[in-house]
């Protein structure tokens, strides 16, 4: 879901504008040689974009570190636009404005 969240022209792949908007939405901007420098580690040095399978790799690999960060910043994003169940808790007078 992450992979096509970021695939912004459809076509299987993130390219360097996509990384560069998935960096803003976590909140880490890059220049635009830091996101190539990205890409050509995650890519080796053979493409200009992001496949899935690289993607995947990246990941689930050592450097899962990355994985953990995008979980955690999604997890807290979601949790304060969740809104509660049930019906709302007794008030009283003193509650109110």
């Amino acid at each position: 879901e992450k992979y096509m969240e970021f695939d912004l022209n459809n076509q299987g792949e993130i390219d360097l504008m996509s990384v560069k908007r998935m960096m803003e939405k976590l909140g880490a901007p890059k220049t635009h040689l830091e996101l190539k420098k990205m890409i050509s580690e995650v890519t080796g040095g053979v493409s200009d974009t992001i496949s899935y399978q690289d993607f995947v790799n990246v990941m689930l690999g050592k450097r899962s570190a990355v994985l953990k960060l995008v979980m955690m910043f999604e997890g807290k994003a979601n949790e304060s636009n969740r809104k509660p169940s049930g019906p709302p808790p007794e008030r009283d007078i003193a509650s109110l404005p």
